[in-house]
């Protein structure tokens, strides 16, 4: 059997706050070896435990507006007074390694990426967005009080902003509506392997050995459409419900 290598996937990830982002990231990047998280400069003070170029890039607010004048960043948001980004050469060197990247970020993060994927062929050719979002707001908001975490106030602004990033659903490439952690994770996986085999992100020699058709009146190979493998999205639906 022929081993065939894709070409790696950028999944970006995006869900409001207390949807299980986290959660199913951990346990996505714990399950797939190929799979490594892109790893966010940021401004605030390292927390115990955390260790620099591991969890997160720690920068001085200087320097990080030195790279964001500079256009480093892929996304960059400011939360709570601390700046954060995702660097372009983080994103691209780990993706030219063949590695597929994992990205977490708000939903305006992945529309900032979006837009700069139009701009660059490579992260086009590798981006794939995920939004996750409980079946209910009933549910989010009993999620929310769960975890203990906030006062009512700030639990109902979270709501709020929650119904704001789920109209935003609508742009990206697959939906997945949270039921279990595993179930989660199995929709994530899939997800990911079916993006693997995308006929874009396979090599051209595979068309042109194994891969090709012969027309029966000529003995001549077809090869795909070249249009199909340019605009592969002209012919996938705007968003897969998982």
């Amino acid at each position: 059997m022929v081993s065939v290598k894709a070409s790696p996937v950028l999944l970006v990830l995006s869900a409001p706050s207390g949807a299980g982002k986290t959660t199913v990231c951990r346990h996505l990047l714990a399950a797939t070896p190929n799979l490594t998280r892109a790893i966010t400069c940021t401004t605030r003070d390292p927390r115990p435990g955390e260790r620099e170029g591991t969890d997160y890039y720690f920068l001085d607010a200087a320097s990080f507006l030195k790279r964001l004048q500079a256009g480093n960043f892929l996304e960059h948001a400011t939360v709570y007074g601390n700046s954060y980004g995702t660097l372009k050469s983080e994103v691209l060197g780990k993706l030219r390694q063949g590695k597929d990247v994992l990205l977490t970020v708000d939903v305006q993060g992945a529309a900032t990426i979006r837009s700069q994927a139009q701009q660059d062929p490579e992260l086009k050719r590798a981006l794939v967005t995920v939004f996750l979002t409980p079946p209910s707001l009933d549910v989010l908001a009993d999620r929310l009080c769960k975890r203990g975490t906030d006062l009512e106030a700030a639990r109902q602004k979270r709501l709020s902003v929650a119904k704001q990033e789920v109209a935003q659903a609508r742009h990206f490439d697959y939906l997945i509506v949270s039921a279990s952690i595993e179930e989660d994770l199995r929709k994530a996986q899939a997800i990911l392997e079916a993006e693997k085999m995308r006929l874009l992100r396979l090599p051209p020699l595979l068309f042109e050995t194994t891969g090709a058709s012969h027309d029966s009146e000529h003995g001549t190979p077809q090869k795909p459409s070249e249009r199909n493998l340019a605009h592969p999205e002209s012919t996938d639906p705007p968003l897969k419900h998982l």
